[in-house]
C-alpha cells in the first residue's frame, strides 16, 4: 500500500501533449508544432521532399550528396559550425536519405531553440559551394557507397534487386548514386538540386516538445518566412509499368552464405491496402512466432534469419521478404519454402487468433514511438508527406483495427503473384 501510494502522484507530473497546431507559411512552408513540457528537451524536423526520385541518369546521388553538404557551412555558420554550436548547446543531430525525402533531425534543449532556428535558416538559405568542401565530401560519399554496396552483400543485393524491380521509375537507381555519377557531377548540377530541392516550399518542419506555439511561430516568422519560395522540383510524371512476368537476378561474390531477397509491386503510401501489406508483414516476419521465422528458422531449420516490410514510398514500391539460407542449404530450397507459406497466406484464411497477434505486435509498436518527442515529430512528419495529412496518424490505430481475415486474404492475392515478383539471389564464390 506504501508504493502505491508513492507511484500515483508521480503519475500525475506527467502531462499529456497539446493538440498538433498546423500553419502555413507565406513562403509556402508548413509548419507542424505540438506542446509537451514532460522534459526540457524539443526534437526540431524538416523533411525536405526531394530524394533519388527527383533525380535523373547523370546526377543520381545527389540528393544523398546533400544529405552531407548541409553540414558543412553557410553564410553565418562555416564549415562544422554547425554540429559545433549544437554539441556547445547541449544537442545532437542526424540526418537520412529516401527515394522520396531528405530528412534533417535534431534534438536540443529548449533553451537552444533560437539557435537552431538561426542556424537552420542559414543552411537553408545560404549553403556554401567551396569547391574544396565538395570535392571532400564527393569522396566521402563515394567512400560511402563503397562500404554500404560494394562491398556489402546485402547492399550489392539489393541494389540489383531494385534495378531490375524497376524499369521506367526513378526508383531503379540507387539512393547513394551510380558510381559514375558521383564522379561526375558538376557546380551547376549541385547548385540547381539545391535550389529548388530544399527551399521553404518543398519542406515541412516538424517541432515537438517544450515549446509554446506562439514563441516558435515568431521565431519561424523572424528565421524562416523571409526565406523566398523557389521553383519545384520538376514533376515525376513516368510511372512504373506493371509487371507481366518473374524476374531473376544472380550475384556471384565472395561471401560465407547465400542470400535471397525477393519483391513483389504495392501500391503507394496512401493506398488502404499498405496497412493491410503492414499487418502481413507482422504474420509473415515479426518475431519468433511468425510463420516465416516458425518454418524456416525453428521447424525445417533451413534459414538463418528472414525479414520482411512493406515500403512507404510516394510511388508505387515494393514489399521484400529477405532469407539467409544456413550453411549447405540451397537457396532453391528456402525459396521453395517462402513460396509454400506465401501461397498458404494467399488460399487459407489467417485464423482471428493469429491476426489479433500481429495487430496487437504493429499496436505495441506504434504507441511506443509516440511516447517520445523524436518519436512523434518522425511520424507527424511521415504521415504529412507520405499520406497526405498528419492528422490521419491518430486514426492510423483503428485502421489497424479494422483490418479484416479477408482483407488479409484478399490483399496477398493481389500482389504476391509469380509474375508479380523479382528474385534476387546471391551465390557464394571463393575469394
Amino acid at each position: 500500500m506504501f508504493l502505491l501510494s508513492v507511484l500515483l502522484p508521480a503519475a500525475g507530473l506527467y502531462a499529456q501533449p497539446g493538440e498538433v497546431k498546423a500553419h502555413k507559411l507565406v513562403n509556402g512552408m508548413k509548419v507542424l508544432v505540438q506542446e509537451d513540457h514532460n522534459i526540457p528537451n524539443v526534437a526540431m524536423y524538416f523533411f525536405y521532399k526531394i530524394g533519388s526520385r527527383n533525380e535523373r541518369p547523370g546526377i543520381t546521388g545527389v540528393s544523398h550528396f546533400f544529405e552531407h553538404m548541409m553540414f558543412n557551412g553557410a553564410k553565418k555558420y562555416g564549415p562544422k559550425q554547425f554540429d559545433n554550436e549544437m554539441e556547445k548547446a547541449g544537442g545532437n543531430n542526424n540526418a537520412y536519405t529516401s527515394e522520396d525525402v531528405t530528412v534533417y533531425t535534431d534534438w536540443f534543449p529548449s533553451s537552444a531553440l533560437e539557435l537552431m532556428f538561426d542556424m537552420e535558416a542559414d543552411r537553408m538559405q545560404n549553403l556554401a559551394f567551396d569547391p574544396k568542401m565538395v570535392d571532400s565530401e564527393r569522396g566521402v560519399v563515394y567512400s560511402e557507397r563503397r562500404t554500404s554496396v560494394d562491398n556489402s552483400n546485402p547492399g550489392i543485393l539489393s541494389e540489383q534487386m531494385r534495378a531490375a524491380a524497376y524499369i521506367a521509375h526513378p526508383y531503379h537507381w540507387p539512393v547513394v548514386g551510380w558510381p559514375s555519377d558521383i564522379e561526375a557531377w558538376t557546380m551547376d548540377d549541385l547548385r540547381a538540386h539545391y535550389k529548388t530541392g530544399y527551399a521553404p516550399n518543398n519542406c515541412v518542419m516538424v517541432v515537438v516538445g517544450d515549446v509554446t506555439e506562439e514563441k516558435v511561430m515568431a521565431l519561424v516568422k523572424k528565421y524562416i518566412e523571409p526565406i523566398p519560395s523557389q521553383p519545384p522540383p520538376p514533376e515525376v510524371r513516368t510511372k512504373e509499368p506493371e509487371q507481366i512476368g518473374e524476374r531473376r537476378v544472380t550475384v556471384r561474390k565472395a561471401a560465407q552464405l547465400p542470400m535471397q531477397m525477393i519483391a513483389f509491386h504495392i501500391p503507394d503510401a496512401k493506398s488502404a491496402d499498405l496497412t493491410v501489406l503492414e499487418v502481413i508483414d507482422a504474420l509473415m516476419t515479426t518475431g519468433q512466432s511468425s510463420r516465416l521465422y516458425s518454418r524456416m528458422v525453428d521447424q525445417d531449420q533451413i534459414a538463418l534469419n528472414v525479414g520482411g516490410r512493406a515500403e512507404q514510398t510516394l510511388d508505387p514500391g515494393l514489399f521484400i521478404f529477405s532469407v539467409t539460407p544456413r550453411s549447405g542449404i540451397e537457396p532453391v530450397r528456402t525459396e521453395k519454402t517462402l513460396f509454400e507459406e506465401i501461397e498458404k497466406l494467399r488460399t487459407s484464411p489467417v485464423p482471428e487468433t493469429e491476426l489479433r497477434k500481429a495487430k496487437n505486435q504493429m499496436l505495441a509498436q506504434h504507441y511506443r514511438q509516440l511516447k517520445t518527442i523524436a518519436g512523434r515529430a518522425n511520424l507527424l512528419g511521415t504521415f504529412e508527406v507520405f499520406h497526405g495529412d498528419y492528422n490521419k496518424l491518430f486514426t492510423s490505430d483503428r485502421d489497424i483495427e479494422a483490418v479484416t481475415v479477408a482483407d488479409v486474404q484478399r490483399v496477398a492475392l493481389k500482389y504476391f503473384s509469380e509474375k508479380n515478383r523479382t528474385v534476387a539471389t546471391l551465390i557464394p564464390e571463393a575469394k
